[in-house]
């Protein structure tokens, strides 16, 4: 009949109604319940003739969507609309507007339990419900879905006193629930989801004895949950605007078996009553407010076959208990793909979607890994510690584990050998999981398997080949019936479908299996790809990634035994020790390698000109090796080619005119060889170029002027070459920055109405000339590294950072903008992090800074000012006082406020407590009576200075952001590092401060006058220019401030006034490093009394921190490292708290 799905009938009587009364129908006539109904067509608009059958000749009995009992009065008017029709529309609020049934795949989590299955109407009805319906007086059943009524619900029809199906819903039905109603005595379903439906949920429902199905999801109503709506069967009340607390009582008896009341503002703690809910089979609980922790009597609940708690702000340890829901099969703690993500790009309005705060404490029970039936397990970045657990149990039905950005450490455990079913498995980024991998683990069988950055070691097995799965996509579980197991299944499997990340590179989208064993300590050479015979010769994609370790022996060749019999083939050895020439033969074996990236390695000889036969190449990246010769002409038959880079190598000869052939190519770098000749004019017809980086050649000859015609070339370098003549007119491309190093080019004029965000984003040059190659290589022992390798620390390409960040799927950039109201408080409390040994009151703080006196500021920013206060005798503090009005919400400003203060790291300064209210709001710090690095770069003229000082300073701050990059969960960019906000100990002790607030506060504000969180002069071009924020933008400030605290000159100094404007202490370092003179960069008496040699390097890095490609950036990680490698003899580092 179309009303809902067959799962229901099993258990909802007023089905077994239903069918009852359509048992009984006897056509007839009834002459007034006939005349209701024409005058409902009548009022209607019906251009898919769905009551084409409503004629005044036939009796009314006989119509479609019409059933009467035996005396020809109307039972049932069921007519469902819209059950394929095209896309629907959404606006731009809390509301939907119209759309199918078959649209329902936005929201793949709705309607556990009564999810109809959609007809095969394409049409529906326009115009609005009569009052007239409510003359007839014995219906029963009134289901008219999928239309477009509009307006409010008749009163009448509120009235009927025989009603027991309402369901209208996502009918465009507007207004409120009236307040009383004197009918529906019999009522069991009423279902109005996805309208427009505002106001309170009225206590009459509660009054219904015979209610079983509430469903107003997806509507504007708001006010508290009732809880007496535990007696009803299930409960739909997804999407809506409901807040406040949950009703402790709902539990009370219950006969719940789906409760849905995701995506509310609900706040307060999950109710321990719900535990009595022993019928419940699916709990969505996920992107609320919700605190403390998760109740220990959910584990009463056995037949509860789903709990979905992810998107609140959860703590504490996860129950043991949960390990008594024997039927559970799919367990959700926390998600970083938030259902609202789908919903809020259909409505255009990413401000919907929330942000995952549940940190919990402790590990994962192995009395949960334990349960028989589960099937999926996912707690990514949840804050969780420990080992692994051991015992697994049989897991013969588990598919998916999703474990990733946590702190495990220990072992991989054997346990998870035995799930012969596993799919996917995430572990990555905890950072601390060690050991070997063992061989049992059934690695070729899982489409996703994912260990990158961690510490693991040995070598990457040969794991054993089994039966396996068929590999997973998002049809994977399209034949198994719509239930709350299946509906998980099948929304993570659309998530994770690694190949529609690949379609950049050439890839179909289709089948892919992703093995990422990245940035580990593995050793020994790659024997072979781990993918099972019983997988190839069927154009599955296979991406094997092994960057970042220490993987060595001859160019792996191995990888590529197979590679024929797949339907393409990604692979990322960079960054390794590998060695050795490119197979001649490497053509033949491999017709369908897509992607390719050996950066970073020690790859030597020549280039063969038979790579151009691996026409499928999408992506080529030879760059930071050894490699030596001319660039075979052979490249232009690659017609697919998209991105190539062969910087970082002892090329020779010239730029290959076939160049000019790559009608795909997108990215282009050569920079830092040695080619000469000219730049070919071929090049100015590569109309989809949008980087060409030449910087750092011989090239000679004028530059094509044909250029300025290519209008997607964005950035584009040629400094330091031997050019001439004049510049092409192209504004956008000819930066005075990109041209350094060519004293025969025409002169380069940039105009002083320039405004300064133009300027600040004019002024970085992309790379620069470092001392010639030494014979040392990344990573060799105890043996340094030479400049030019301190330059290509980690320099993968810009498009491996973009696919790795696709695939592994776990950057997430979303700002939360919390759909809740600020909530009222004035309470004048203290929230407290860290002790320090005397009370700390609101009036105590406000009094010990005189009520804010000026004459305690000690410092002014966008965020506010920060005043010094004495609490009690010898015990100092800084009080960091917000702009009022900087808050979104105080729900908001509580969870992400409490991420900072759990932070604790020797250099950063810590936050001891906060006051937040609509009238006051002030972050709490210790105090430093050193001041800033500002302040001492300013005086240090009037001081002998000591290597040993800068250095400590320069590695404590790099240690405070690797941490907040690396260790913290969520990851926290700091987005504006700069001298003023590093402070300083009576002992040089450098202390990061103000980290996390671009973030907790916005940046519409801040206290630089860009638009986006910085200051000129520190702020990443990338970031200026796109708003984009990465890492890699702290990366660059710290590389500036790097600068400074080694020059005497600021980062915009006005000595560079004569190179014109936009000129910085970036560009000034590149010039002198080009010139070699480097020690006139050095402040007045550092060179002389420094190690020479050490203080060249540490410049090299702090420049390869600010050139312009994000993929040579090093990591802060990386920094640290290699600081550490230039310690001074006698300078103590502290090595407990240092990163690997």
């Amino acid at each position: 009949m179309g009303f809902f799905s067959a799962s229901v009938i099993k258990w909802q009587p007023f089905f077994l109604l239903f069918s009852c009364v359509l048992n009984s129908v006897v056509l007839g006539d009834n002459s007034s319940d006939k005349a209701v109904l024409l005058e409902f067509k009548k009022s209607v608009l019906d251009p898919s003739g769905l009551l084409s059958t409503w004629t005044e000749n036939s009796g009314h009995c006989s119509w479609s969507g019409v059933s009467c009992d035996k005396n020809s009065k109307v039972l049932s008017l069921n007519i469902t609309g819209f059950g394929n029709g095209k896309k629907g529309n959404f606006n731009n609020t809390n509301a939907f507007l119209s759309f199918s049934c078959s649209d329902y795949s936005i929201f793949p989590f709705y309607g556990f339990g009564i999810r109809r299955n959609c007809g095969e109407s394409n049409g529906g009805l326009y115009g609005k419900l009569l009052p007239s319906i409510g003359k007839l007086s014995e219906l029963r059943i009134l289901s008219l879905p999928f239309h477009r009524f509009g307006g409010e619900i008749p009163a009448e029809i509120w009235e009927l006193e025989n009603l027991e199906v309402l369901d209208l819903e996502n009918s465009l039905l507007s207004g409120t629930l009236p307040v009383s109603v004197s009918g529906l005595k019999n009522l069991r379903v009423l279902n109005l989801g996805f309208n427009n439906i505002s106001g309170e949920i009225p206590s009459w429902l509660s009054s219904l004895k015979q209610m079983e199905i509430l469903n107003l999801a997806g509507n504007l109503v708001n006010g508290t949950v009732p809880g007496s709506f535990g007696r009803f069967r299930g409960v739909y009340l997804s999407f809506t605007s409901l807040g406040g607390l949950l009703p402790p009582d709902i539990g009370e008896g219950c006969k719940l078996e789906h409760l849905d009341l995701s995506g509310n503002n609900l706040v307060g703690q999950i109710p321990a009553s719900l535990g009595n809910c022993s019928q419940l089979r699916s709990l969505l609980l996920y992107t609320n407010l919700l605190e403390e922790q998760i109740p220990h009597e959910i584990g009463q609940l056995r037949n509860l076959e789903v709990l979905d708690v992810s998107g609140n702000s959860l703590s504490g340890p996860i129950p043991v208990e949960l390990g008594n829901c024997s039927g559970l099969t799919v367990l959700v703690l926390s998600n970083m793909f938030n259902p609202y993500d789908d919903l809020a790009i259909a409505k255009g309005d990413r401000s919907t979607v929330k942000d995952d705060f549940n940190f919990y404490q402790g590990g994962i029970p192995s009395e949960i890994t334990k349960l028989s039936k589960l099937r999926i397990l996912w707690v990514p970045r949840a804050t969780l510690e420990g080992n692994l657990p051991s015992d697994w149990g049989a897991c013969d039905d588990l598919e998916m584990v999703n474990l990733a950005q946590n702190f495990f450490a220990g072992e991989i455990p054997i346990g998870l050998s035995y799930c012969k079913k596993l799919r996917y498995l995430d572990l990555s980024s905890n950072k601390r999981l060690a050991g070997e991998l063992i061989e049992e683990l059934a690695v070729p069988c899982m489409s996703v398997f994912d260990v990158s950055e961690n510490s693991l070691s040995g070598s990457i097995p040969r794991f054993y080949n089994q039966g396996c799965p068929e590999v997973l996509t998002s049809d994977s579980y399209a034949i198994e019936p719509f239930n709350p197991t299946s509906a998980y299944l099948s929304f993570l499997a659309r998530k994770l479908q690694v190949g529609t990340h690949f379609e950049f590179f050439g890839g179909d989208g289709g089948p892919t299996v992703f093995h990422n064993f990245g940035d580990n300590n593995f050793t020994g050479s790659v024997l072979s790809v781990p993918i099972p015979p019983k997988r190839l010769g069927k154009q599955i994609s296979y991406a094997f990634y092994a960057g970042e370790n220490l993987l060595s022996g001859p160019f792996p060749q191995n990888l590529f035994e197979n590679c024929n019999e797949l339907g393409s083939l990604y692979v990322n050895v960079s960054y390794n020790r590998m060695s050795g020439q490119i197979p001649a033969e490497m053509s033949k074996i491999c017709k369908s390698l897509k992607f390719l990236d050996v950066s970073g390695n020690q790859i030597t000889g020549s280039i063969p000109p038979s790579i151009g036969d691996l026409v499928s190449l999408v992506s080529l990246n030879l760059s930071w090796n050894l490699l030596r010769g001319w660039i075979p002409s052979s490249f232009g038959l690659m017609k697919d080619l998209r991105y190539l880079s062969l910087s970082g190598n002892n090329l020779t000869r010239s730029i290959p005119s076939t160049f000019g052939r790559l009608q795909s190519l997108e990215i282009l770098e050569m920079s830092s060889n040695s080619l000469s000749g000219e730049i070919p004019e071929g090049l100015v017809n590569l109309r989809n170029l949008t980087v060409l980086l030449l910087n750092n050649n011989k090239l000679f000859g004028k530059i094509p002027s044909g250029l300025a015609n290519v209008t997607k070339l964005s950035a584009f370098n040629v400094s330091f070459n031997n050019l001439s003549g004049p510049l092409p007119s192209s504004y956008n491309l000819m930066k005075c920055s990109n041209l350094l190093g060519n004293p025969l080019l025409q002169p380069c004029h940039e105009y002083s109405s320039m405004s300064s965000s133009d300027q600040a984003r004019a002024g970085n040059s992309q790379n620069y000339a470092a001392s010639p190659r030494g014979s040392a290589t990344r990573r060799n022992g105890n043996n340094g590294f030479n400049s030019i390798e301190i330059a290509s620390i980690t320099s993968a390409s810009a498009i491996v950072s973009v696919l790795l960040a696709l695939i592994i799927l776990f950057i997430y950039t979303r700002k939360w903008n919390s759909k809740s109201k600020i909530i009222s408080t004035t309470k004048k409390e203290v929230t407290i992090f860290t002790n320090i040994g005397v009370p700390l009151t609101f009036d105590s703080v406000v009094q010990a800074t005189g009520n804010f006196n000026a004459s305690n500021c000690i410092g002014n920013g966008g965020f506010g000012s920060t005043y010094k206060a004495e609490i009690s005798p010898g015990v100092l503090l800084a009080i960091k006082r917000l702009a009022i009005g900087r808050l979104q919400g105080f729900q908001q400003f509580d969870a992400e406020i409490k991420i900072l203060g759990r932070l604790r790291h020797p250099n950063l300064v810590t936050l001891i407590g906060y006051h937040a209210s609509e009238m006051e709001t002030f972050l709490v710090y210790n105090y430093f009576p050193g001041g800033n690095l500002e302040k001492f770069i300013q005086e240090r003229s009037a001081r002998a200075m000591d290597w040993r000082i800068l250095y400590k300073i320069a590695l404590d701050i790099a240690r405070a952001l690797a941490y907040l990059h690396d260790q913290c969960v969520p990851r926290i960019l700091h987005r504006d590092v700069k001298p003023s906000n590093i402070l300083l100990d009576d002992e040089y002790n450098a202390y990061l401060s103000d980290f996390g607030l671009a973030r907790l506060l916005g940046t519409s504000e801040t206290h630089a006058t860009t638009g986006v969180a910085g200051t000129f002069g520190y702020v990443a071009p990338e970031y200026a220019m796109t708003c984009r924020v990465s890492d890699k933008a702290d990366v660059y400030s710290y590389g500036v401030v790097l600068l400074e605290l080694l020059s005497d000159k600021k980062a915009l100094d006005p000595s560079f006034s004569p190179y014109g404007n936009g000129f910085n202490i970036v560009q000034w370092s590149c010039l002198l490093l080009r010139q070699g003179q480097a020690k006139e960069f050095f402040t007045a008496g550092l060179w002389d009394a420094g190690p020479q040699n050490d203080l060249v390097e540490i410049l090299h890095l702090a420049v390869v921190c600010t050139v312009d490609s994000l993929s040579t950036r090093p990591t802060m990680k990386q920094v640290v490292r290699r600081l550490k490698q230039l310690q001074p003899p006698s300078c103590y580092l502290h090595d407990e708290v240092s990163l690997h």
